[in-house]
């Protein structure tokens, strides 16, 4: 079951491109302007993704381990149970938000607006990005961009109850995002005009729906 929440976890991040163009599209054009193509370009995007990343372990590692010491003081397996159906509920939430059939999910980006508007002036600071170091302090800086794809996959995070689960299932998220991101900052406007087609977000949005219930009813058949 855990490994299979991993995959659902990476594929869910892969197969939200739409929408990492729109949430990160900004700050990948900012990394890449006036930037040559070739090795240092290759780098300064490295460098972001893994400052992003990172600030997603983190959020995956906090909350397992708020979780796992909140769930020792109730009773943890019917908490624990709730948490999933509700990470899988707003799943399917976010698939058919990518799909473009609901925009049901972006009222949970709202929550996060607070905390983003102390983050961004630091971020503005930084940009525009001109060496690696800069480029990782924005990646980790941009990772708590309010998102509800990372929202999504937080709360499968917080279900699992323990930090280093937490964090690694966070880390396939990440790394289910990377090769859209690392893409979008070579092939922006090629990459932007395929993921925005209809029959494309449809077809994603309806798979990642599916992977949430796909994970509901592996949850039924195992209770």
């Amino acid at each position: 079951m855990l490994e299979t929440n991993f995959w659902i976890i990476f594929l869910t991040g892969l197969l939200g491109g739409g929408h990492c163009m729109g949430m990160c599209g900004g700050i990948i054009t900012a990394l890449t302007l006036n930037l040559p193509a070739g090795q240092r370009r290759w780098l300064i995007l490295l460098s972001y993704n893994i400052g992003r990343i990172g600030s997603y372990v983190l959020v995956g590692v906090l909350l397992g381990g708020l979780a796992g010491a909140g769930l020792s003081l109730l009773t943890a397996r019917p908490a624990q149970l709730a948490l999933l159906v509700l990470a899988n509920l707003m799943l399917i939430a976010m698939g058919l938000y990518l799909a473009g059939l609901s925009s049901a999910i972006t009222a949970l980006e709202k929550l996060g607006r607070p905390a983003w508007a102390r983050l961004q002036p630091l971020l503005a600071r930084l940009l525009p990005i001109r060496s690696p170091r800069t480029a990782l302090l924005a990646g980790m800086l941009w990772g708590w961009l309010p998102c509800g794809l990372v929202y999504s996959a937080s709360l499968s995070a917080l279900a699992s109850g323990k930090a280093t689960q937490g964090g690694l299932l966070m880390l396939a998220f990440g790394l289910g995002t990377l090769p859209n991101l690392l893409l979008m900052g070579v092939f922006a406007d090629t990459l932007r005009q395929w993921l925005q087609q209809k029959p494309v977000r449809l077809l994603a949005g309806l798979l990642v729906a599916g992977m949430g219930l796909t994970r509901l009813a592996l949850l039924a058949t195992a209770h």
